[in-house]
């Protein structure tokens, strides 16, 4: 086992990883609230402004940084943990390494085992019932889906209603598959079952839980 530790090939991985949060515990806490306002409040805009070293801008080239960005990043360093299996929807070495070393989670090979999920390109969004959404009896055992997408500003009109919401909320996240909202639709009547989103565009991120009902202008 000292062989491993000190042998030059981990030191050389590690040297590589992307650092996690300088101040692990008030970082997560900070994330934490965000994420939950974000959820609690549908539609509307919150940034994650937790420093964290592993996403600040870097050369496309480079290997250690992952694509996911901060907000991505920092959120699944909040809310995973060994029990907490994550998709991604498309290879992305270094946050898979990240994610294993910081924060102990394993991998889903399919979107049907992940509590979490990031979808970097909305192209590869499968069927949204492809995820987890829990059962009658365990709701909560159902998959929180991140996906990036082109703006939170600029895309076709939404109108959202429902807890967190005092009348009506207007969004327009750009981006997505046409098929997303009817397939979000053909969840709801399996509430208390569902999915619960967080849209993302750089720090920036847009929560969408399950018991928001939206109309598409």
């Amino acid at each position: 086992m000292n062989e491993q530790r000190n042998s030059p090939a981990l030191h050389a991985a590690l040297d590589t990883l992307a650092p996690g949060f300088a101040d692990p515990v008030h970082d997560t806490q900070a994330v934490f609230r965000t994420l939950l306002g974000a959820l609690s409040r549908p539609g509307t805009l919150a940034t994650i402004e937790t420093p964290l070293p592993a996403a600040e801008p870097a050369s496309a080239a480079a290997p250690d940084t992952p694509r996911a960005g901060l907000a991505v990043f920092a959120a699944l360093l909040t809310l995973c943990d060994y029990a907490t299996p994550v998709w991604l929807a498309q290879p992305d070495a270094a946050l898979a390494a990240a994610l294993r070393f910081h924060a102990d989670a394993p991998l889903a090979n399919t979107p049907r085992e992940a509590a979490f999920a990031y979808v970097h390109d909305t192209a590869a969004l499968p069927p949204l019932d492809a995820f987890a959404c829990g059962t009658p009896e365990s709701p909560e055992q159902s998959a929180t889906v991140f996906v990036r997408v082109d703006s939170l500003a600029d895309g076709p009109s939404i109108t959202l209603r429902g807890p967190g919401i005092e009348s009506t909320h207007t969004a327009a996240p750009a981006g997505l598959p046409a098929r997303f909202w009817q397939e979000r639709a053909e969840l709801a009547p399996l509430f208390p079952c569902g999915i619960d989103f967080y849209f993302v565009c750089g720090a920036q991120i847009m929560g969408l839980p399950r018991t928001t009902r939206v109309e598409v202008s």
